[in-house]
């Protein structure tokens, strides 16, 4: 590691990932903070990575490849995959059973999740309206009536 007056190359800086500075020189508590803040970030992803057991917990017996599928792939790697917000996730998610017509306890997990994740009221009651229009009046009925009652309690903060 060559280093000046406790000054670092921009080949060092590139090697720990600072990537290509407009200056050539960096210094050592700059790459100290980076290292800190790089970390921290590692740190919060662990600690918000999405995990789900209830595969292994009602499967796991009987159906051992779904249950993995569902814990390990499903929930273990395409909700935890980045490119796309936990929020965006929610409302596809519901999306997709909605215009599957799937009203049963797993709609209304996602919609809990999804009000969990930041959806509001007003974003819900918009996201069924228009999915209605090519999903089916029937269908937007129908989760309507599961959606208010996850999002009850804004509705009577709102009315008060």
């Amino acid at each position: 590691m060559e280093s000046r007056n406790g000054l670092h190359t921009l080949e060092h800086a590139e090697k720990i990932g600072l990537g290509n500075r407009t200056c050539k020189m960096v210094t050592i508590h700059e790459i100290k903070n980076y290292i800190q803040v790089r970390n921290l970030k590692e740190e919060n992803k662990m600690r918000d990575k999405i995990v789900q057991t209830a595969g292994r917990e009602s499967l796991g017996e009987f159906a051992p490849m779904f249950a993995h599928l569902n814990d390990d792939v499903l929930f273990g790697e395409v909700w935890n995959e980045e490119a796309i917000s936990i929020k965006t996730k929610c409302i596809i998610t519901i999306v997709s059973l909605m215009a599957s017509g799937i009203t049963d306890s797993s709609l209304v997990y996602h919609l809990e999740n999804a009000k969990n994740n930041g959806v509001t009221k007003e974003e819900i009651a918009a996201i069924i309206t228009h999915v209605a229009m090519y999903t089916g009046w029937p269908k937007g009925w129908a989760v309507f009536r599961l959606a208010k009652d996850v999002w009850k309690e804004e509705m009577t903060s709102s009315t008060e």
